[in-house]
This record gives structure tokens, C-alpha cells and sequence, in this order.
């Protein structure tokens, strides 16, 4: 958390320096028609989130010590995906709040964001009906829905609200009302230093649990990311030159450095008995997500990717994927039978990552498909 807020000081007396080079018309106006590398950044980002989604066990899960280091390394790899995306959120969201008053923004965002994000949350949750009625009928399943559904109902969309990955879309739209809220202070240091001191205190509750440690319950943990995007994006010409002037050697041993002390923190949180022990906002995740954005910045765009049209499909997937690991993944996998409450660490892995691989395979493509119909809305078009 420090480290990001001693960063914005650094980008502040970096982007001061630059300005008495070079006029700052000139160094702003064609960043803010395209950054080239925030597709690989988001599409990266939204394979990680994917992935953390697929597991079929609860972590952790393991005795030995060895295969605890080894659940943490696989869970941490892509740990910095939903810090990161706030971060390009921020990112990207810093010219809209220049062009548009507050009132249009929040317009926009319902169109864009909060009508697709309905209309799936209602989908998931009417399948989801649909699946626990087809149950019942054929005498597999008994529950509280047929003995008082007003209160099943009610029950079942508080925990997709607030408990399921709909809920960040919720936390995002609440983050940037709480910025539109202080928009004229947004640039102010000491606003992120607020900011930032909310996220720490999450931190700091996985290991005094003073209220429920979940990272879908931080309700205020996440705006501290999407103010440094904005940040970031102010003084983009100042971020790029630390990125591309600090060598590849130093980023690679910071990466591996703090992916380590991911682990460690996760591992130690088990010993204390945390049942969050992989929460996002450990701080040891934090500042690897900072370095893993990092990383990506110096890495920059990756062509490849822009095949997926990550611009495109990115929302859609994150929409999709709850739907199709919940209710598609489970006609697979139940019908095999998996034993993996006895299965080793690395038999869970295989089985992880083939969840990953089939769960972002058809969402990428019911997203990529969608947006070639009249249906594209509900993707975010």
C-alpha cells in the first residue's frame, strides 16, 4: 500500500521534471486516444480472475507442508489479476470523468455496465431456479425453496449479490460513484492516502478478524486501486519512463521476490488458522500486484491477444463465467466422479486448469458471439 502511494510522490516530482522539457499538450494528446497495451493487461487479467473462479475444492485443503507451498504458488500465480483490473479500470476511466459530468457518466456506466450486469445476474439466477425445480421433480433434491421460497429466493440473491464474482461489478460501480463523489479532489495525495488506509485495514483484518475477512465483502477495499489508476493515468508519461527505464533483471527479481512472499503470507495465515488465507488484499498480494502491473507495462502489447478482442469480449466473459463454471462445468465433471478430497496437489492442479481451460473457452465464445447479434448489449456493447 505504501509503496504505491510513495510511487504517486516519485510520478509527481518525475512528471514535474518532465514538464520543464517538454510541453504538456504535446506529451498528453495522443496517449489519450489509445494505449496500446491495455487489451494484453485486461485480457490477462480476466484469464487469471477465470482461473481463481475454476477451483473444484476449497482451499486450502492439504496437511503437509510441501503441498500447501505448492496450493499457494498455483493460487498465487495469477493473484494479481483483480488489483490489476482496477488498476485499468482507473486507468481508463480518468478522461470519461474530464468529458462527462457526473450524471452523464453514471448514464453511460447503467447502459454499458449495470443493464448487462442485471441481466445475467437474473439468468444465473433463473437457471440456477430451474436446476433445483428439475432436482426436486426427480426426487434428488429436498431443500428450503419448496417449504418457504420467499425466503430461499431472498437468501439465494443476497449470496449472488454479495458473495458470488457479480459482486465486484456492484463494488466497482460503488468505488466510482464514492470518486464522482470527491471529483474534485481526485487528484489530491492525500485522498489516495485515505483510500489507502481503508484497503489496509482489510489487510489487517485477516489477522485480528474484527468483521468478515471475504474479498467480497470489502465493500470500500478496492477503491484505493481504481483512484491509482486514475492516478497512473494522469501522469502516464512519467509512469512509462520508470517502467522502461528500470531494467528487465530488477523486474524479474522483484516478480519472483514477491510472488515468494505471497506464498509465505498465505502459508502463515494457515498456520494461524485464517479461513481467508488467499484473501486479495493480503498485503504481501498487494505489492505483487503492483509489481505484476508493472511487469505487464514493460512487457506492453502482446498482438497475439488482440485476436481474442479482449475489448470486446472481456465483460462478456466475466458476465458468462459464473453461469458456465456453476451450471455448465458440473455435467462434466459430477457424472466423472472425481474423488479430489483425496487427490494430491498436483492431480488438483491438472484438474484446475482443465476447469480453466473448458469455463474461459465457452465464455469467450458465448461473449464472442453474442456481440455479433442484436443480444450484444448484454455484453457491455
Amino acid at each position: 500500500m505504501l509503496l504505491g502511494l510513495f510511487f504517486c510522490r516519485y510520478l509527481l516530482v518525475n512528471y514535474h521534471n518532465h514538464l520543464m522539457n517538454t510541453e504538456l499538450t504535446k506529451e498528453t494528446a495522443p496517449v489519450k486516444k489509445n494505449f496500446d497495451f491495455v487489451n494484453t493487461i485486461r485480457c490477462i487479467s480476466m484469464m487469471g480472475i477465470v482461473f481463481e473462479h475454476s477451483h473444484i475444492v476449497q482451499a486450502p485443503m492439504y496437511n503437509t507442508l510441501g503441498a500447501t507451498i505448492t496450493e499457494a504458488g498455483v493460487i498465487q500465480f495469477f493473484k494479481f489479476s483483480t488489483i490489476a483490473f482496477f488498476l485499468i479500470g482507473g486507468f481508463l476511466i480518468n478522461h470519461k470523468f474530464q468529458e462527462y459530468s457526473a450524471g452523464q457518466y453514471l448514464k453511460n456506466r447503467f447502459k454499458n455496465t449495470v443493464r448487462p450486469w442485471l441481466f445475467w445476474m437474473f439468468v444465473f439466477i433463473a437457471i440456477t431456479m430451474l436446476d433445483r425445480w428439475v432436482a426436486h421433480i426427480k426426487g434428488s433434491d429436498r431443500d428450503l425453496m419448496f417449504d418457504d421460497f420467499g425466503a430461499y429466493i431472498s437468501d439465494f440473491v443476497f449470496r449472488v449479490l454479495f458473495f458470488s464474482p457479480y459482486w465486484f461489478i456492484l463494488n466497482f460501480l460503488i468505488c466510482i460513484s464514492l470518486l464522482l463523489l470527491f471529483k474534485k479532489y481526485l487528484y489530491n495525495f492525500w485522498l489516495g492516502i485515505c483510500f489507502g488506509i481503508i484497503s489496509l485495514v482489510y489487510s489487517v483484518n485477516l489477522y485480528f478478524n474484527w468483521f468478515e475477512t471475504t474479498h467480497t465483502s470489502a465493500l470500500f477495499g478496492f477503491v484505493f486501486y481504481l483512484w491509482l489508476g486514475i492516478f497512473l493515468n494522469k501522469y502516464y508519461a512519467a509512469v512509462m519512463t520508470f517502467v522502461k527505464d528500470t531494467q528487465w533483471e530488477t523486474w524479474v527479481l522483484l516478480l519472483i521476490l514477491t510472488f515468494a512472499l505471497g506464498i509465505w503470507e498465505s502459508v502463515h495465515l494457515i498456520e494461524l488458522g485464517s479461513k481467508d488465507a488467499y484473501n486479495t488484499l493480503r498485503i504481501s498480494n498487494i505489492i505483487y500486484s503492483f509489481v505484476a502491473f508493472g511487469v505487464l507495462l514493460k512487457i506492453g502489447n502482446i498482438k497475439i491477444l488482440d485476436r481474442l478482442k479482449p475489448r470486446e469480449t472481456t465483460f462478456g466473459i466475466y458476465l458468462l463465467h459464473s453461469i458456465v463454471i456453476e451450471r455448465f462445468l458440473p455435467l462434466i465433471f459430477q457424472p466423472l466422479k472425481l474423488d479430489v478430497q483425496h487427490y494430491n496437489v498436483l492431480e488438483n492442479t491438472a484438474v484446475l486448469i482443465i476447469r480453466f481451460i473448458i469455463a474461459y473457452s465457452v465464455s469467450y465464445l458465448l461473449s464472442a458471439l453474442i456481440i455479433k447479434t442484436k443480444m450484444k448489449w448484454t455484453v457491455g456493447q
